[in-house]
């Protein structure tokens, strides 16, 4: 039997310990001939490093020793920043950037040159010319770093395969490898608006030559079939579908109204895979939730497999074997193993400790609601869940409003600790996927062009209102946190609207003006398309020039070390609210980038965002261990 208990007061087993023992990150994955399979492992409790892991016969593994951290700085955010071939590991150093060997003894040898401004991504064996191919960012370049695609040879020599457009990735090698593609795209593109396929023939002298896409159609992931074809998902449809690349263009090998792509944030994604028969395995993803299938070469029929997941991502596939990365409500991200049949599933790895009592983890509800413009928005909704304690009679729980990064991205359907701590005492979550989220086709992800700091905003207060109007939620304890993107959501909600009593910007943006001048060059032409150019409309869209509008209290969390999202970006804000009395808290951690990875800090995040809403909603956590939260209403420093 449960118990009334004032919501936010409720003693619960996922503490802050247990939120940074999730920051333990599975990311990229391979798969080796013999049934190896290796992986990528960022450890909270070592400061955030990333390790290379593999598990073959021989058990499970560090390949990669400490002080070493796998992590590329291509685009700021990185990614496929190892490969393995055979015994021997290339992986990207974080500390120089450059390119390391570890061979099958466990020595550890340096490739590529220090003190040259190069990063590098996405690195490809070429077995035929004994050489990489990867992915090059070259920071010294002006007026912005120059992109290429290069072969890096045995004693680290650096030649240039392909340059010109903005942005390359994606490289991948036919089987015989003879032949080379890669995707490219320009400003003011992002890889989900518009991209280009290119092939070159390593067999002969001949020039790069364009396959396909162009500025209005999104490809990703292409990759060869084992008799050789060419396959790349495309949005030409409306939808990310796998497409098969013949001398007339490409042709539709799925026909969903679903998605099979992802949008590039990073590199070494993979949603598409091919076994070594030729059998096509993918993930798709359909209102949010995502399955594993097998998809029918001619017909493009799908076969679904009967797994525990709604969360995918990484699939590979090599002997009859698949790996992937998957989750659900009451999972965790788990790095699995399947034979090709879907049988002989596998769990090698779990990002958290997924063994709390069911009846404690708050499962969702996908829901869709009318928002402004005769719009429908999506989000996944989270009851307040505890074994022991209730909501008390003629209360409704308050609501916390989660706002995913992107903001091209979306919410995780996997278990994520981050929102079982706030469940299993006492909240409601709605985890928005805002006009602009992935998912939901071509459409609603530029539903959000020139309107971001509108439409999400609008989609964030009408979906608060849409549970008030259930008895779903209080409209008076209604609380919002986001990162990033995110974070700028939650400060224009805070700022033009009245729905919030309180909220927390993670790495969040305040001034768009700012931002455009200062943020790297991923992002650099973002803006654009988000918002528009028109110095005038990114004031009217910024808070910091609303901060007048802004009178309730606003937690900032803030690494010092942040390129993406800059400290001032927070500083600003924070000095200006203070200025005209709002009470303002400002944490910072030296070391951090964009995004947390430290243990400690992630404690202190989680920590301090809790004992903020229990100052500012009048409840006392069960929680001993929180920080002091700094609020202060004076204009001096931040």
């Amino acid at each position: 039997m449960t118990t009334p208990r004032p919501c936010g007061e409720w003693p619960s087993p996922v503490g802050t310990e247990t939120v940074a023992a999730a920051g333990l990150k599975l990311g990229q994955t391979a798969m080796t001939a013999d049934g190896a399979v290796a992986w990528t492992e960022r450890r909270p409790d070592e400061g955030g490093r990333t390790t290379v892991v593999l598990a073959d016969e021989r058990g499970t593994r560090d390949l990669v020793p400490a002080p070493f951290d796998v992590r590329s700085a291509v685009h700021e955010y990185g990614g496929g920043a190892f490969v393995l071939d055979g015994p021997t590991l290339w992986f990207v150093n974080s500390e120089d950037q450059c390119i390391h060997r570890v061979d099958a003894d466990g020595t550890v040898t340096r490739l590529t040159p220090p003190d040259r401004g190069l990063s590098f991504a996405d690195l490809q064996v070429d077995r035929p010319r004994r050489r990489l191919i990867a992915v090059c960012e070259d920071h010294d370049a002006a007026p912005e770093p120059r992109a290429s695609l290069v072969a890096i040879s045995e004693d680290g020599a650096i030649r240039t395969l392909a340059s010109g457009p903005d942005f390359i990735a994606s490289p991948r090698l036919s089987a015989d490898g003879r032949r080379l593609v890669w995707l490219s795209w320009d400003h003011p593109n992002m890889p989900w608006d518009g991209t280009t396929l290119w092939q070159l023939d390593l067999a002969g002298d001949s020039e790069p030559v364009a396959l396909a896409g162009g500025p209005a159609e999104s490809l990703f992931q292409p990759i060869f079939a084992p008799d050789g074809s060419l396959h790349v998902v495309s949005d030409a449809s409306g939808w990310w579908n796998i497409c098969r690349h013949t001398g007339d263009g490409l042709v539709p090998v799925s026909h969903e109204t679903a998605e099979f792509g992802v949008p590039q944030w990073i590199f070494g994604q993979s949603t598409v895979a091919f076994d070594d028969d030729g059998g096509l395995y993918a993930v798709v993803s359909r209102d949010g939730f995502a399955a594993l299938v097998t998809v029918a070469r001619d017909s493009g029929r799908l076969r679904t497999f009967d797994l525990p997941f709604t969360h995918l991502e990484q699939l590979r596939a090599s002997g009859g074997r698949l790996t992937f990365i998957g989750g659900s409500a009451t999972t965790a991200p788990t790095l699995c193993t399947l034979n090709a049949d879907g049988s002989g599933l596998q769990r090698l790895r779990a990002s958290a400790d997924s063994d709390w009592p069911e009846a404690v983890l708050s499962t969702p509800d996908a829901i869709r609601y009318p928002t402004a413009d005769d719009a429908e928005a999506h989000a996944l909704y989270y009851p307040p869940r505890h074994p022991d304690w209730q909501v008390p009679g003629g209360e409704r729980p308050p609501l916390l409003i989660k706002c995913h990064g992107g903001p091209t991205g979306a919410t995780v359907t996997a278990l994520d600790p981050r929102i079982q701590f706030w469940t299993s005492r006492g909240f409601a979550v709605l985890d928005v996927n805002y006009r602009g989220s992935v998912g939901y086709g071509r459409a609603y992800r530029e539903a959000l062009y020139g309107a971001w700091g509108v439409a999400d905003v609008a989609d964030c207060v009408n979906g608060a209102r849409f549970l008030a109007d259930q008895g779903l939620a209080d409209p008076d304890r209604v609380v919002i946190s986001g990162s990033s993107a995110g974070g700028y959501t939650v400060l224009s909600v805070l700022t033009f609207a009245e729905i919030a009593a309180a909220g927390t910007s993670y790495y969040g943006i305040g001034d768009l003006e700012r931002l455009l001048a200062s943020t790297h060059k991923f992002e650099s032409r973002y803006l654009l398309r988000l918002i528009g150019e028109d110095p005038a409309l990114l004031r009217d869209r910024s808070p910091l020039h609303h901060a007048d509008r802004l009178t309730c209290p606003v937690l900032f969390l803030q690494g010092l070390q942040d390129k993406v999202v800059p400290p001032d970006q927070a500083e600003t804000m924070v000095a200006a609210l203070r200025r005209q009395g709002v009470l303002a808290a400002y944490i910072t951690f030296p070391e951090e980038r964009h995004g947390f990875r430290a243990a400690a800090n992630i404690r202190t995040a989680i920590g301090a965002e809790l004992a903020f809403y229990g100052r500012i909603l009048g409840f006392g956590p069960a929680d001993t261990d929180l920080p002091d939260v700094p609020l202060q209403l004076d204009a001096g420093s931040p």
